[in-house]
Formats: structure tokens, C-alpha cells, sequence
């Protein structure tokens, strides 16, 4: 019984004998192999150069997104300001008392007593009255009268003709005036 025991035994340690056999290092002679640099260097060069193409292009198009924003924002800038003056104007037109005005010079009269209409019963209240020219409300005061001191009356003066026949004789008697005459 002691035999079949000691011969799996027996059989590991022959296997593991072996096993260490093979497993042996043995020093092996070193083949030194070059790797080409050429097609590094030309990754590295084609990396290197598309990344500075592509920085300049990124570049490029920041630029013309810039110059873009820029023009939007002074066409928003004058758009705003004609958008105010617009608004100024339509302010102006919308004036009460402007559109009075312009009413009273198309013909238009303000009554002098004015009647009140209740939305609610549809009645009026106040008594009507035809507006005419004389009775209206006037909304500008009357032009003021010039004083006479401000618009005096012309003063003429009527010079007498003088004839040729007088001019030459009194030339003729003095010869002063006729040099400060033909100055």
C-alpha cells in the first residue's frame, strides 16, 4: 500500500524537474533593431503643422466674429437712436395741444360751453350750443400790436433834380469840386 502512494508523489516531482529544466533563463544575445525616424519625425512635423493651421484658421474666424459683432452692435446702436427719435416725433404729433392748434387752423371751434355725455344712461347734461367763430375759446392769445415807436413811419426825403446846365457852371467856377467829384 505504501507503494501506489509514493509513485503519484514521484510523478509530481519528475513533472516539476522538468518544469524547472525549461524554465531556466538562459542569456540570449540582444539583435538591436532601429526604428525608422522618417515617419516620426514626419508625424510630429504634420501634427505640429496642423495644429498651427488650425490655431491660425480658429484665429482668423474669432477675428471675423468679432468685426461682425462690432457692426451689429452700431447698427443696434443707430437702430436705438432712429427707434427714440421716432418716438420723439410721434410724441410730438400726439401733443393735445398741438392737435388743438392744428384743429383750430383747419377751421375747427372749441364751444364755449361744452356738453358731458354719461356713458352709462346715454344722456347728456349741458346745454347745446351751435359753436361759432365769435363765441369759440381761443387756444393762442392774439398777436400783440406793435408799439409806434418800434415801427415808426417812413420819413422821405425828395431831392430836387439838378440839369446838366447848373452842374457844368458850378464845376466850371471851382476846381475843387470837380476833383472831389471824380473821386
Amino acid at each position: 500500500m505504501s507503494s501506489p502512494a509514493l509513485q503519484p508523489r514521484a510523478r509530481v516531482t519528475r513533472i516539476a524537474q522538468e518544469a524547472v529544466d525549461r524554465a531556466r533563463l538562459t542569456v540570449v544575445p540582444r539583435v538591436r533593431t532601429r526604428a525608422p525616424r522618417v515617419p516620426f519625425v514626419t508625424l510630429v512635423s504634420l501634427v505640429l503643422v496642423g495644429g498651427i493651421v488650425g490655431l491660425l484658421l480658429f484665429n482668423t474666424s474669432m477675428q471675423q466674429a468679432s468685426f461682425a459683432a462690432s457692426s451689429l452692435e452700431a447698427q443696434a446702436d443707430a437702430l436705438a437712436a432712429r427707434e427714440q427719435t421716432l418716438r420723439m416725433e410721434l410724441d410730438e404729433l400726439r401733443n393735445p395741444q398741438r392737435v388743438a392748434e392744428e384743429a383750430q387752423r383747419m377751421g375747427m371751434v372749441i364751444p364755449a360751453a361744452p356738453v358731458f355725455l354719461d356713458l352709462e344712461t346715454g344722456r347728456t347734461s349741458g346745454v347745446r350750443t351751435p359753436a361759432t367763430r365769435e363765441d369759440a375759446l381761443h387756444l393762442l392769445p392774439p398777436d400783440p400790436i406793435m408799439p409806434a415807436v418800434l415801427a415808426p413811419k417812413p420819413t422821405v426825403v425828395e431831392v430836387p433834380a439838378t440839369t446838366p446846365a447848373t452842374d457844368d457852371a458850378s464845376a466850371a467856377g471851382t476846381g475843387t469840386s470837380r476833383k472831389n467829384r471824380d473821386r
